[in-house]
């Protein structure tokens, strides 16, 4: 029986699908106005793909920059690929949505951070324990700003 509702694995999956919703947007559109986005991925997660020589620079995590130039953008419901250069060499990279950890567009001070999962957490839910996690996902909550210039947004000043 299920110990309760994990909001957090619900945040986490909305936030993906927001991010989902964003890059088909620039698939279609291209990157309007001065919007620009800094995602921070885990390049040890077993679906991210790039090359050896990325992988062995940025054995843990990576932050990549989609604004001036980028190519072939495809987005799918488990994750994107896109190419991007690095120092007049493209490179292809498949990202999960599982894997990234901060999704910032600077532009409008807009930011996501993702909370780590541990990759058994889903069958966790299946087991009888009765110990209480210790906060959303069973990890204590970050508190960490995703970008440092980036301010806190209140959805109240988007509702009509």
């Amino acid at each position: 029986m299920s110990r309760g509702i994990d909001y957090g694995r619900l945040m986490h999956r909305a936030m993906r699908g927001l991010i989902q919703e964003v890059l088909e947007g620039v698939r279609e559109n291209g990157l309007p106005g001065d919007h620009h986005f800094f995602i921070t991925f885990d390049t040890a997660h077993p679906d991210a793909e790039l090359a050896d020589w990325l992988s062995d620079r940025y054995p843990g995590e990576m932050t990549v920059v989609m604004q001036h130039w980028f190519d072939d953008l495809d987005v799918s419901d488990e994750g994107f690929a896109v190419t991007l250069n690095f120092g007049d060499a493209p490179e292809r990279l498949y990202i999960p949505y599982d894997a990234i950890k901060t999704f910032v567009d600077p532009s409008v001070e807009f930011g996501l951070r993702f909370e780590s999962q541990d990759a058994g957490d889903e069958d966790d839910e299946d087991e009888d324990d009765d110990t209480p996690p210790d906060g959303p996902g069973g990890k204590k909550p970050e508190t960490k700003p995703a970008h440092r210039d980036a301010e806190v947004v209140s959805l109240d000043r988007f509702r009509k």
